[in-house]
């Protein structure tokens, strides 16, 4: 139920030259119908100060001032520029409440620790200049690093290799210059798949270069280089409040993504976030990065005159209010401050009940009791879609992802953490990572090594398999067929359509089988989250950023460890793994040793028993390892996330395995291949 409230605050402020200000109110939804506060007297007028707009202040943005001994920040108007006087009115100083009575009012006022925005970078448009490279063809793309950007530009029409061409790129004012010659620099992003930014229209689109630094454009399916993006495409709704979409995947070449946010969730008003604010961020350590991503947030959170939220609900029906509340809101909705309120309890939420509400929320939902969500077979602590979820839930399971996805994504424009974590391709369809043919083996091994067998037959030994497109899978003890492609039954797997049969296994294991649920859950999670913002991160950090850091203990982490290989013999007394243990204690903060347990477990998350239970990839326990070998063999770390073993070469000083160990454990994210 909702009810519109205009909140009528004791610190009104006057309204200057006519202008109406506040206009907002407190949307409450709650079981029963909440009591409308009675207005408040009006304030005393308050003194008008005319300030100066500091340099560097852009239309839209903050900047702080002091006035009689508070400081304030002002949002400069649109009209205003750096060097204008502008009028502002400060708001009266807080009341204070009578002797003998207590203030418990918090819900109903706005925040007072909503982080400062930053001052945005300010853009300039710069002109680069770079030789095309042998072998570029005339409107064909390549990639090269500009302004410390990885670019892709498509090749003029009427240009050639070693011809000069020109093109525009927004950049800081500190780094531009009039023209920039480029040399082909290719050293970073070789040999695995990237993120670049096409020229024509800002975007972010994925590209892959091979062993020469030229962009690879096979089209056919190939294990060992294709992969696939989720693409959502919105569409209208009935409901004004609920977008439709239509998810799928398409090679990751394909795949793009705007490089700009706006003020409104229709994609209006001013720009909040552009190219060189994302590049920005995208070079900064995961701190800074999330630093940003919090700051931008609070620049989209919708103002508290303008209105907010107060949810009511009962604990023991602590679900079915929760969903019944967050489905009646808008988009805008989602972008107000919300403030929670349990029934019949005297809590007051200055933050502490959000926190308990996302929590509990959280856990119900991802709870495989519920049969929405199950645990991951080789890793009980990551959840999984039930691809039958419709079985638990027949009326209403899509109801409960969107509702999912929208709770995920208000949990992370707020700074709120969730209960539990995901496999890994589901960070992955959230950030629009690509998919490769590696990640199957984490959703189903044994799948994933009968397809490999395949791949291994000779030609005329793929026709004797008698497979044909399908997949046949177990369905509450009744073993069910799913075509992989349309009449796929009638098809059979040859010699020559191989690559197709692999293409379309991996489609289906990895969206195709979850596509309502999954669709559902991403167009939640967006109605509250651009995704531009998310393009800063990678699949590890967004874990992160959701789940929170985990609270390692290194000590048991040391005793839950085995030592095989060339550390077979000594264990842990071996020099190496002295250096090892002691670079993960005194080297590495919270963030970079739970980035090493993603590296070697594919999560974050610690059991609640410790390490002595940690699992493996087919359910049983299998303790954390470490794996002595050659580093002749193998210069870099190398993690097996099936067996949570790492393979650690002998190296010859701590310095190098430092070196070595930051390299593999922050790349292991990025598709490049370090060897």
């Amino acid at each position: 139920q909702q009810q519109q409230q205009q909140q009528q605050s004791g610190r009104r402020s006057p309204q200057p030259e006519g202008d109406r200000i506040g206009g907002g109110g407190t949307t409450t939804i709650s079981p029963p119908d909440p009591p409308t506060a009675p207005s408040a007297p009006p304030a005393p007028q308050q003194q008008a100060y005319m300030v100066v707009v500091p340099q560097g202040v852009r239309p839209g943005s903050h900047f702080r001032v002091l006035v009689e001994g508070r400081e304030l920040m002002v949002q400069c108007p649109p009209t205003a520029r750096p060097g204008m006087q502008v009028r502002i009115v400060p708001p009266a100083p807080e009341p204070q409440p009578p002797a003998g009575v207590t203030d418990v009012t918090d819900l109903d006022r706005p925040p007072e620790d909503r982080p400062i925005p930053s001052p945005r970078p300010q853009l300039t448009t710069q002109t680069f200049e770079v030789i095309v490279p042998p072998g570029v063809r005339p409107n064909q793309p390549f990639a090269l690093l500009a302004g410390g950007q990885r670019v892709l530009v498509t090749c003029p029409p009427n240009a050639g290799p070693g011809q000069k061409i020109r093109f525009q790129l927004p950049v800081t004012q500190s780094s531009s210059k009039s023209i920039e010659s480029l040399k082909m620099n290719y050293e970073s992003i070789k040999d695995g798949w990237t993120r670049t930014v096409r020229v024509t229209d800002m975007k972010f689109q994925w590209v892959r270069m091979d062993e020469q630094g030229d962009v690879d454009l096979s089209s056919r399916f190939n294990i060992d280089r294709s992969a696939y993006v989720r693409r959502l495409v919105f569409l209208k709704g009935n409901d004004p409040r609920m977008r439709t979409g239509m998810l799928s995947l398409v090679p990751a070449s394909e795949a793009a993504v705007d490089s700009k946010v706006y003020s409104k969730d229709d994609g209006t008003g001013r720009e909040i976030v552009g190219y060189a604010d994302i590049i920005t961020a995208q070079g900064h350590d995961f701190s800074e990065k999330a630093r940003w991503f919090h700051d931008t947030c609070s620049r989209l959170t919708v103002d508290w005159n303008d209105g907010h939220m107060r949810i009511t609900v009962r604990r023991q029906f602590l679900l079915a209010d929760s969903l019944a509340s967050v489905m009646s809101l808008s988009r805008h909705d989602l972008r107000k401050i919300w403030r929670f309120e349990f029934m019949g309890e005297a809590g007051v939420d200055a933050g502490g009940l959000a926190r308990e509400w996302f929590q509990l929320v959280t856990e119900q939902i991802f709870d495989p009791d519920r049969g929405l969500w199950l645990s991951e077979a080789g890793n009980q602590m990551n959840m999984r879609i039930n691809p039958m979820s419709k079985v638990s839930c027949p009326e209403d399971h899509l109801v409960y992802f969107r509702f999912l996805g929208r709770v995920m994504g208000k949990a992370l424009f707020d700074q709120r953490l969730v209960s539990s974590h995901m496999t890994r391709h589901m960070y992955k369809h959230i950030l629009g990572w690509p998919i490769t043919f590696g990640d199957l083996e984490l959703v189903d091994e044994d799948y994933y090594k009968q397809l490999k067998k395949i791949t291994a037959l000779k030609p005329e030994e793929v026709e004797f398999l008698c497979q044909d497109f399908t997949y046949m899978e177990d369905v509450l003890g009744v073993k069910e067929t799913f075509e992989l492609i349309p009449d796929g039954a009638n098809v059979d797997v040859n010699k020559d359509n191989l690559p197709e049969y692999m293409e379309a296994c991996l489609k289906y294991r990895m969206l195709d089988r979850t596509k309502p649920q999954m669709t559902e859950l991403l167009l939640g999670f967006f109605d509250v989250i651009p995704e531009p913002l998310l393009t800063v991160f990678d699949f590890q950090e967004l874990e992160l950023l959701m789940c929170g850091l985990p609270t390692i203990d290194v000590d048991d982490w040391m005793a839950n460890t085995k030592y095989i290989g060339k550390y077979e013999s000594k264990r842990g007394s071996h020099q190496v793994c002295r250096w090892f243990w002691e670079i993960v204690r005194d080297d590495f903060d919270h963030e970079m040793r739970a980035r090493l347990l993603q590296f070697v477990t594919a999560t974050s998350g610690v059991p609640s028993r410790g390490f002595s239970v940690l699992q493996g990839n087919d359910g049983n326990i299998k303790k954390f390892a470490i794996n002595g070998v050659d580093p002749n063999t193998y210069p870099f770390p190398r993690a097996h996330t099936c067996f949570n073993r790492i393979d650690l070469p002998v190296y010859d000083s701590k310095k190098l395995l430092l070196e070595r160990l930051k390299i593999a454990v922050t790349t292991s994210a990025t598709g490049f291949d370090i060897e």
